[in-house]
């Protein structure tokens, strides 16, 4: 999960050297993985024994 975050802020320091995106970068990739417990919460729920 942090290397796509890793790459977003790297690219980020190579157009800009005063760029600080790492945090801004995090966001949407820990968004991204409490969805996935979410739905998958739920699929086990639904169809889950």
């Amino acid at each position: 999960m942090p290397m796509a975050a890793r790459v977003s802020n790297k690219v980020g320091l190579d157009e800009d050297p005063g760029n600080f995106i790492l945090m801004h970068a995090m966001g949407p990739n820990v968004a991204g993985v409490i969805g996935t417990a979410i739905a998958a919460g739920v699929m086990i729920a639904v169809y889950g024994g």
